[in-house]
């Protein structure tokens, strides 16, 4: 381990920051990492020289050109989500802490696409053992140019990013980058594949026995990942502020909370418009065909329901405090999005509305539940947004579902739920979302007590209020700013 000292302009005194063994790397190992790299990469050439294309293995058909433009390029929305998060979460947090959360938000889909090609996929799509896990696809060895599996990976890496990025706001100012860092990795490559393994790769919460036979043939749904991607980054979220504690300031000495103003509403909002934006890839997108024409349905309902999830979040702040609140109105645009994500093809307009609805009081609800009740600090409202509201997704799927969609496609057996006669498939949904929370909850508590007795998970108290731009990046994201704090906030008076 090394110690160097920096003086920065912009500091009062040095800051000390440790950097640990990486730099101590010894060449053997590193020259053995670039062997067995090599090695990978002979190996996937080699087992796809039979067939370098894919396209002995593809059938032709006169709809596959567009359908691979549509996924790929609703793909690519869903990417643009991730600057989304980036502003959104910057945004509610403070100015000495933007370029962390920034960073954070690159590193998701940085170290998240490696962890996901290189184990995540095969995890979660390859060939099912016992309907848990996944056991082909890793590294993509022998599909490297098979171009079915390329579509499928890209569009579903930017789901897995989606996924690791909801947790950087929950845990947004005092959690240690590197900590970070190892988080995102796990989760990109064992937490998400895992569970949507269970449900989109053709496991036991939708190919088991019992689950079929009491959803009426079908087992346990989410189109496009109110559960899989938002449950499982809401409730992972919950375990890591849980287990990081409260900011500095954020709680006055009997309990009650202080609120800590984001620096920037403008650039939060201009978060929201993206997500919602980026949103008509990732729901409309899952149809996986730009020929299911069912896509134009997805994409009203999607609409819809963060329009009315933000109006009724409006609706409530606005009688309850007097005036309309605009980052809770922005948190009730995504928690209507994230509702609808399960439900959004299978639910007609009216549906959509009611759920949006419902999720705009969710989050209001959620966010003053944790804040005040369980004294959870969540910068940007993250649990309740995507936890919360994953939850309520899938539950409005079991109730709403109205038969007129099949199994993730127009044919097949029709999907209906409770208030169309079917309480079996509701009951599905009750036992993905139980399973979704604890699941999510459980693994991630695990990671992050043993991450925070291993190394750490916090960063000082100093370092807190240095900010986490100044202490983790020698640097800060506004230098012609004067960074100020009244200190009976810092001290939580």
């Amino acid at each position: 381990m090394r110690k160097y000292i920096y003086t920065f302009p912009y500091a009062k005194d040095s800051i000390t920051i440790v950097q640990w063994g990486a730099v101590e790397m010894d060449k053997k190992l590193l020259l053995a990492g670039i062997a067995v790299l090599c090695m990978l990469i002979f190996s996937v050439n080699s087992v796809s020289a039979a067939d370098p294309t894919g396209a002995e293995t593809l059938v032709e058909d006169p709809r596959a050109p567009v359908n691979f433009v549509w996924v790929l390029i609703c793909g690519m929305l869903v990417m643009f989500m991730q600057p989304g998060f980036a502003m959104l979460e910057t945004g509610f947090t403070r100015a000495k802490n933007a370029a962390n959360i920034m960073m954070k938000n690159m590193m998701d889909l940085c170290v998240g696409a490696l962890a996901y090609w290189a184990v995540g996929f095969a995890l979660m799509f390859g060939v099912s053992s016992l309907g848990i896990i996944g056991t082909t696809h890793f590294l993509l060895v022998g599909e490297a140019y098979d171009v079915r599996v390329a579509e499928l990976w890209f569009f579903e890496v930017v789901f897995c990013a989606t996924a690791a990025t909801i947790v950087a706001g929950a845990v947004a100012e005092r959690i240690k980058f590197r900590t970070y860092l190892i988080y995102s990795i796990i989760i990109s490559a064992i937490i998400y594949p895992i569970y949507g393994h269970w449900l989109w790769g053709g496991g036991w919460l939708t190919a088991s026995t019992f689950m079929v036979d009491l959803g009426n043939g079908y087992g346990a749904l989410d189109f496009a990942g109110s559960g899989v991607v938002h449950g499982i980054g809401g409730f992972v979220g919950l375990a890591g502020a849980y287990l990081l504690g409260p900011r500095l300031g954020k709680y006055r000495k009997d309990g009650t909370p202080n609120a800590i103003p984001g620096h920037s509403i403008t650039l939060a909002m201009l978060g929201v418009f993206i997500l919602w934006f980026g949103w008509f890839g990732f729901n409309s997108g899952s149809t996986l065909a730009a020929t299911e024409l069912r896509i134009s349905i997805v994409a009203v309902n999607t609409l819809l329901a963060a329009a009315a999830g933000a109006c009724m979040a409006m609706a409530i702040t606005w009688i309850w405090h007097g005036k309309p609140d605009v980052g809770m109105t922005g948190n009730g645009v995504i928690a209507g999005l994230v509702a609808i994500t399960a439900p959004c093809a299978w639910v007609n307009p009216v549906a959509a509305v009611i759920i949006g609805l419902v999720a705009g009081a969710i989050v209001v609800a959620g966010v003053w539940f944790l804040d005040w009740k369980l004294h959870v600090d969540d910068p940007v409202g993250a649990i309740s947004v995507h936890g919360l509201n994953g939850s309520w997704g899938l539950l409005a799927l079991g109730l709403f579902a109205d038969g007129t969609y099949g199994v993730y496609q127009t044919a097949g057996p029709m999907v209906t739920g409770l208030l169309y006669g079917n309480p079996g498939f509701f009951a599905c949904q009750v036992i993905s979302m139980l399973v979704n929370f604890a699941w999510a909850f459980g693994t991630g508590f695990l990671v992050f007590y043993i991450l925070k007795k291993a190394i750490g998970i916090r960063a000082s108290a100093e370092e807190e209020r240095k900010g986490l731009d100044l202490v983790e990046h020698t640097m800060v994201a506004y230098p012609d700013f004067v960074y100020t704090r009244p200190s009976s906030l810092e001290e939580g008076d």
